[in-house]
């Protein structure tokens, strides 16, 4: 849901004034904020098991076959890009230790892929709003995993287009089969569903 819709786009000012509104309410509030193009970004529901669960049989896989300087990380900070005027907060992000080593948010441009588990509440963030705004950051791989259907994508070759960065690629996948994430490639066995 986005709770303060804005024309597409906005100035450094209205950016830091969001910055601001969600830095304060963050902790007074369930769920997830970001901030997109379009304004402030709230997944209302705090994930639940079968969204966890799959984050971190994702991420364990994908550290099993990753080298030792990269992490599938599944914690904060968020990234942001102040120019763009996007924060986001990936469900696992593979980036190098060495670029963790911040004070605030990671800088987009060093997280080699980002991965989603698509939220019950609010899909469209996922499918849409993260599609759109990944490119835009330099984020070169994005894969969806959706435990309301069992199927995913992954997403990649940025490319110019009239409407921004876009991904040029996507490869389709059912939980089940083995699915390439950048240069790695899982199993997406007893990965949960959410249920009925």
């Amino acid at each position: 849901m986005t709770v303060a819709p804005h024309r597409a786009g906005h100035d450094a000012f209205q950016y830091q004034a969001m910055r601001d509104i969600v830095a304060r309410i963050h902790d007074g509030v369930p769920g997830k904020l970001e901030i997109t193009k379009e304004g402030i970004v709230h997944d209302m529901m705090s994930p639940g098991g079968p969204h966890e669960l799959t984050a971190a049989r994702v991420s364990r896989r994908l550290e099993k076959v990753m080298p030792d300087e990269l992490l599938a990380h599944t914690g904060t900070p968020d990234v942001e890009d102040v120019n763009e005027g996007v924060l986001r907060h990936p469900d696992i992000m593979v980036i190098a230790e060495a670029d963790m080593e911040v004070e605030s948010a990671f800088d987009p441009r060093t997280v080699v892929a980002a991965v989603e588990v698509v939220s019950r509440s609010n899909p469209d963030n996922d499918w849409t709003g993260k599609m759109r705004d990944y490119p835009l950051l330099g984020i070169p791989v994005y894969a969806v995993f959706d435990p309301r259907t069992g199927e995913g994508a992954v997403f990649s070759d940025i490319h110019p287009t009239v409407h921004g960065p876009r991904y040029a690629t996507r490869k389709d996948f059912v939980y089940g089969e083995d699915v390439t994430i950048g240069e790695w490639t899982i199993s997406t066995e007893d990965l949960p569903r959410y249920p009925e």
